[in-house]
């Protein structure tokens, strides 16, 4: 199974640079999609299903805002929307398929780059998502959680960690909770198999970023455990140029 993940700054913007073109190309088993910024009526779902695809979309009820998708060749046993907290599924965060044993999540963790109350949000998301997905492993015990975590884990996961340890995105107390997260029975599976600096997902658009690799690692494909021995290669896909993120391949066997 190889199961992309990829936010896409936007799908209909993505669709109008070649998204769909490439999907054909790549031909993923699973894709998961974030900041989707669409709602299903929005976007060309024939064109979608001509490529062979199921579709789930679970948008934000703000317009042109946040939301996530599973795109799939394989039909899933059973979709789930959201975590059951109006406070987060209003902003459309949390998508989940199973298929089978295993369960693909597609989640888009908050930024907290906008201020204060935004951060506070964030770190308060962090701790219900960690909660809520340690107890879903007691239903789902082989899970693959992939999306934007809006979180630079380690040093090596940025360009710049020394200007950028008080920015959000790289705060001490993220980092923290990425390793305590880890550290519950998960794996980072790029990192399971890449120990290289310069590998990132996400560039700004500003001063030549990507031109230069001046980016961050934070989109992830956070596997539990139990699904190491199966994963058999992880990688990024930098010179895929339709948003300000990069698409990031896991596959399993």
């Amino acid at each position: 199974m190889r199961v992309f993940s990829y936010n896409v700054n936007g799908i209909r913007a993505a669709i109008s640079k070649g998204f769909l073109q490439w999907l054909e190309t790549n031909s993923p088993d699973v894709i998961c999609l974030q900041e989707i910024k669409a709602t299903q009526d929005q976007i060309p779902v024939m064109e979608i299903e001509m490529l062979g695809y199921h579709h789930y979309w679970f948008p934000a009820k703000k317009k042109g805002y946040s939301g996530v998708a599973i795109l799939s060749k394989i039909l899933p046993d059973n979709i789930v929307y959201g975590m059951n907290n109006p406070q987060y599924d209003d902003e459309g965060r949390f998508l989940r398929a199973d298929f089978g044993d295993i369960s693909v999540v597609s989640v888009y963790h908050p930024s907290g780059t906008s201020g204060d109350e935004r951060q506070d949000f964030k770190m308060e998301w962090l701790d219900f998502f960690r909660n809520y997905v340690n107890e879903l492993r007691k239903e789902r015990p082989q899970l693959i959680i992939s999306g934007d975590y809006n979180i630079c884990h380690e040093a090596i996961d940025i360009h710049d960690p020394v200007r950028n340890a008080k920015s959000s995105g790289f705060l001490p107390e993220e980092r923290q909770w990425f390793t305590d997260f880890l550290n519950d029975g998960y794996t980072d599976s790029f990192r399971f198999l890449n120990k290289e600096p310069n590998h990132y997902s996400w560039w700004s658009y500003r001063f030549n970023a990507k031109l230069n690799n001046k980016g961050w690692r934070i989109d992830y494909h956070i596997l539990t455990e139990n699904l190491n021995e199966k994963i058999t290669s992880a990688s990024i896909m930098p010179e895929v140029n339709f948003s300000d993120h990069c698409p990031i391949v896991v596959e399993i066997k």
